[in-house]
């Protein structure tokens, strides 16, 4: 029995012969957290529906739970919870009988759980869907999709349309489903803090490429800003290696420098470019702009 709950070999997508993803590899494995990172345009949507079977590669196979994504059988897609992008509440119903109606199809639904998370949530079971607002809606989806007790949990965008006190709760519950160790969750995101809070894996796409898959921890101490004064700064490129960017600073006509070198001794980094240099320490999001510069 495969330990992978997701993976992708060699996954590429075209649009009109314009490249969307390409040469995708990754797995996700029980207890990963996956933040998936990406400026607008990047392809984290697609990725997320080419992982779930919901759209053909143009080259390259994902699988779920070691089968086929776009053959996913029943028993499968019975293990997966998913909140996409765009909600698919039906509006004519109340919140309540929708999550009788989806509860109907799961034998594993756990009402019990389902209560307790409208509860904590604020839902209220009697609104229409359609008078509800996208805020509602948006909780209304993640009940559905966690009342079931999925072994992998999908979200693209999750808490876009959460204020701050659900956003919260929301991660808290998270934490809370994967604590056991046996459950996955990947979840797309522009609110870096969250992911930094809740990810210990992370994906950065960039021009339809994973340019980073691995934990957060590695990331953020391969990943380093070196400031040096502007006339050190074309030795600095010699010495340094895998420079990512290099700019001039708005204050102080420093350089910054951003390199990824896991291997590398920061501490013998300042000695080595002299005693003006400083390594610094960056935090997600702040690697993310500059992975991205």
């Amino acid at each position: 029995m495969t330990t992978e709950y997701l993976s992708a070999q060699a996954l590429s997508k075209r649009f009109d012969h314009k490249p969307v993803l390409r040469d995708i590899n990754l797995t996700v494995k029980p207890g990963d957290i996956v933040g998936l990172l990406g400026a607008n345009g990047a392809g984290k949507t697609t990725l997320i529906e080419l992982l779930l079977g919901y759209s053909l590669p143009t080259t390259g196979r994902a699988s779920a739970f070691g089968t086929d994504a776009v053959h996913m059988p029943a028993e499968a897609k019975a293990r997966i919870g998913f909140v996409p992008q765009v909600d698919e509440l039906m509006p004519t119903m109340t919140a309540g009988q929708y999550l009788a109606l989806i509860g109907s199809f799961y034998p594993a639904w756990d009402a019990a759980y389902a209560d307790s998370l409208v509860e904590k949530w604020g839902i209220d079971r009697r609104e229409l869907i359609r008078k509800s607002s996208q805020g509602q809606r948006q909780k209304l989806s993640l009940v559905a999709a966690l009342a079931h007790r999925p072994d992998l949990i999908v979200l693209d965008e999750p808490v876009a349309s959460l204020d701050p006190i659900a956003r919260r709760l929301f991660l808290q519950q998270i934490i809370e489903t994967t604590a056991d160790g046996n459950r996955a969750v990947v979840f797309s995101s522009h609110i870096v803090s969250d992911v930094e809070r809740l990810a210990n894996v992370i994906w950065i796409l960039k021009d339809g490429q994973l340019l980073w898959q691995g934990e957060l921890d590695a990331l953020k101490d391969s990943v380093v800003r070196i400031h040096v004064p502007e006339s050190a700064a074309s030795q600095a490129r010699v010495t340094l290696r895998n420079v990512l960017a290099d700019r001039v600073a708005t204050s102080g006509q420093r350089k910054l420098i951003a390199l990824r070198a896991p291997d590398e001794d920061w501490s013998a980094l300042e000695t080595r470019l002299g005693a003006d240099a400083r390594v610094e320490q960056l935090g997600l999001e702040d690697i993310f702009v500059e992975l991205h510069s």
